[in-house]
């Protein structure tokens, strides 16, 4: 009977080990994301050309996105970026398409790839650290 229960253990730990690793359970802490070396790149790439001084989007609602201080001072009607609060900053809101699907960022483009919107939720989440 003692076997059968420690036999019974082994096979308990080895399915939650296996299920943990398959799960994408992981004891690693994830990459710290900065402004400068992350989500500047991103910004250049895909929202500055809207969101600089004379640009469409900075004439609309005042956003300018070419410098940390710019991204984080946010609207005319309020800030993009609430750090720690991803879910509720509307840059992430309006480039993942959890608001109003009229006003997805990039407008007029083809919607981010979920990496980098992810990226741009934990930068957030992580407080939205400029260096």
């Amino acid at each position: 009977m003692n076997a059968n229960r420690a036999a019974l253990s082994i096979f308990i730990l080895a399915m939650a080990g296996a299920i943990a690793m398959l799960s994408g359970c992981s004891n690693e802490t994830p990459k710290t994301l900065t402004y400068a070396a992350d989500i500047k790149p991103i910004l250049d790439q895909h929202c500055v050309e809207c969101h600089q001084a004379g640009g469409k989007g900075t004439e609309k609602s005042g956003l300018l996105l070419d410098s940390y201080a710019a991204t984080m001072r946010g609207t005319k009607f309020g800030p993009v970026v609430i750090p720690g609060q991803a879910i509720n900053s509307t840059l992430y809101r309006l480039t993942t398409g959890k608001a109003d699907p009229s006003l997805r960022m990039p407008h007029d483009a083809k919607p981010l790839p979920e990496e980098v919107t992810n990226m741009l939720r934990d930068w957030i989440d992580q407080g939205a650290k400029e260096q």
